[in-house]
């Protein structure tokens, strides 16, 4: 299958310049891509996921990958509808490059004759002059033109406007693919949906300076079946550094998927196959409680993120919470975020009662229905079931010297946690 159809099979091409052209490009031969990343965040998100794979896939069908780090649009920052962005500081930039470096990493083959490449703008605009940036660039660009650009417009039209500095920024993001193009032959920018404006900036500079024609492809902004925004948690985005969402978290998200979204996401963030995908689709229509598609969506995200160790890890946890597995084997942080989430109750090291946790992490409404809860054998300590309604929790059996995971019933969880 031509990679375009394959892309657009699986939600990954919303519009591109010429599709017919770029068809053509891709059938004559490797071509060389890039996607831009700016610092703004200490981590990237499911949004900059979308096109961590789409990159993927292009380097697997053959062709050259360049994926740009901001360190010098990171500084000025890509203009919102919200309103201006508080400027971070230099070394907080540079902090955050590195940290994106490093989850970008991750996702491609940087070795071999199709390594792909890392680069950073911050290389060809920080000796840049003001005077040089003006007569060599800024001379190609219209105002009428950077004006009707969508967030530009309505940001004029808002109380508050927009700074010189954030409107700029469609200009340095066009001067950032007419380097690229001279430096590395690159042909193609992809970005989301919502880059389509800068995107097109850096096609128009380079066919106004250079007088050759480039291309731009983006994604579909990612939705749920009723239209509402994807990837929002409780709290917040979905980030892809584990210090900032822990692996668990970022697998229960996925898990959580629903039945209408679900063969969507497989066809847009895995790398299964159509066969694949249409069984795990079928069952979805069969066997829905099973969640198989759900299970192989967040293992398979997971694992793309955090390895496939982190995600058997969450897989092996989620089992040992209700009862299919050994908690003790769980090591601190894997199991510190699998309780993360749970009610809780603070236990005091010289010991508690049971039925007085039970209560105090809300499994129960008092202490008459915790008694009754231990003698019908509906309460568990770390999936031991508890016999005495008297039973003290002693501190020994705080897993990692913090945790005891309480139980009542099959599948209602609370954890019991050890004060310092």
């Amino acid at each position: 299958m031509h990679i375009l159809d394959d892309l657009r099979w699986r939600g990954l091409l919303a519009q591109t310049t010429d599709e017919t052209a770029l068809r053509e490009a891709f059938d004559s031969g490797p071509v060389t891509v890039y996607c831009g990343f700016d610092p703004t965040a200490p981590s990237l998100h499911h949004g900059h996921l979308v096109q961590l794979v789409l990159l993927r896939h292009l380097q697997q069908a053959g062709h050259q990958v360049l994926t740009l780090v901001g360190g010098a649009t990171g500084l000025i920052g890509d203009p919102r509808m919200s309103g201006e962005r508080v400027l971070n500081t230099k070394d907080t930039v540079h902090e955050w490059v590195e940290r994106l470096r490093a989850q970008i990493s991750r996702f491609l083959d940087f070795e071999g004759p199709g390594a792909a490449r890392m680069v950073n703008n911050l290389d060809w605009t920080g000796e840049l002059t003001a005077i040089d940036f003006l007569r060599e660039i800024g001379k190609h660009y219209r105002l009428g033109t950077m004006l009707a650009k969508d967030t530009v417009a309505r940001r004029l039209a808002s109380d508050e406007g927009i700074s010189f500095t954030e409107f700029s920024y469609q200009i340095l993001q066009g001067m950032d693919f007419l380097e690229l193009n001279r430096r590395y032959g690159c042909t193609l920018q992809t970005g989301g949906n919502d880059q389509w404006g800068n995107l097109l900036s850096g096609v128009e500079l380079i066919r106004k300076s250079e007088h050759r024609t480039v291309h731009a492809l983006t994604t579909p902004l990612i939705t749920k079946a009723d239209g509402t925004k994807f990837g929002k948690s409780e709290g917040g985005a979905i980030w892809l550094a584990p210090d900032m969402m822990t692996p668990y978290a970022f697998f229960q998200f996925w898990l959580n998927t629903d039945d209408a979204d679900v063969e969507r996401y497989l066809r847009i963030f895995t790398f299964r196959t159509r066969e694949e995908i249409a069984e795990l689709a079928a069952a979805v229509a069969e066997r829905p409680a099973a969640r198989e598609a759900q299970r192989a969506l967040a293992h398979d995200v997971t694992a793309l993120v955090h390895g496939s160790q982190a995600a058997d890890n969450v897989i092996e946890a989620s089992r040992a919470l209700f009862g299919r597995g050994d908690l003790a084997q769980l090591d601190a942080e894997t199991l510190g975020a699998a309780v993360a989430e749970l009610p809780r109750a603070a236990a005091r090291p010289e010991g508690e009662l049971v039925v007085d946790l039970l209560v105090a992490s809300g499994l129960v409404a008092g202490r008459g229905a915790a008694r009754r809860a231990v003698n019908e054998g509906g309460v568990s300590i770390n999936n031991v079931r508890v016999l005495d309604e008297d039973a003290v929790l002693a501190p020994d059996q705080y897993l990692h010297g913090r945790w005891a995971l309480l139980r009542r019933g099959k599948k209602t969880l609370a954890v019991a946690e050890l004060s310092s």
